[in-house]
């Protein structure tokens, strides 16, 4: 059992970077990347569908995304979802593709994306800290109901902290790696 909520702390912390390195494929470093639209959400036959589900979406240049519908039906409709995110993107559409242009980064622009980078790395490490929390009330719990021994409760509690050391260890990696990404020109 107190190996379990462990386990459960560490899913979430994995969970915590997983979602905070989907929120850094979204930002917009002045390179083209599919995870800047693929989730976005269109309207098609009355309900809503994510766009990587309706379309091809490829990087034809390191400053383009070509966004081909299965369904060209669609165009109107995935031109309108971009057009809604305010991506800062304007949709070209030839009829049969739709491209987007990034352009290239300002200065000012650059460092606003690395504030968001800070929070977002922030946010993640939160997470990770609620999730040592849940874990250890979990095992206080244990401990007052003699589940477990006060030394183990000290034991547990000791490498719990190792494993939130090691995931803030990587969001701190994590962010650096994109602040370079972001502020290299």
């Amino acid at each position: 059992m107190s190996d379990q909520v462990i386990a459960e702390a560490k899913q979430k912390m994995e969970n915590a970077v997983k979602y905070l390195h989907e929120e850094y494929g979204k930002l917009h470093t002045g390179r083209a990347s599919a995870a800047l639209v693929e989730g976005l959400e269109v309207e098609v036959f009355g309900s809503v569908m994510p766009l990587k589900g309706l379309a091809s979406i490829s990087i034809p240049e390191s400053n383009q995304i070509a966004i081909q519908p299965w369904n060209r039906d669609h165009l109107p409709n995935i031109e309108k979802a971009i057009l809604e995110a305010k991506l800062g993107l304007n949709p070209s559409n030839n009829g049969q593709v739709i491209r987007l242009i990034i352009p290239p980064l300002t200065e000012d622009r650059r460092r606003d994306l690395v504030k968001l980078v800070h929070k977002y790395a922030e946010d993640a490490r939160v997470s990770i800290r609620n999730s040592r929390h849940d874990a250890l009330k979990k095992y206080e719990s244990m401990e007052k109901g003699k589940e477990i021994s006060e030394d183990e409760l000290v034991g547990k509690e000791k490498s719990l902290q190792k494993e939130v050391e090691d995931f803030n260890a990587r969001v701190e990696a994590d962010a650096k790696q994109k602040e370079k990404d972001i502020m290299t020109v």
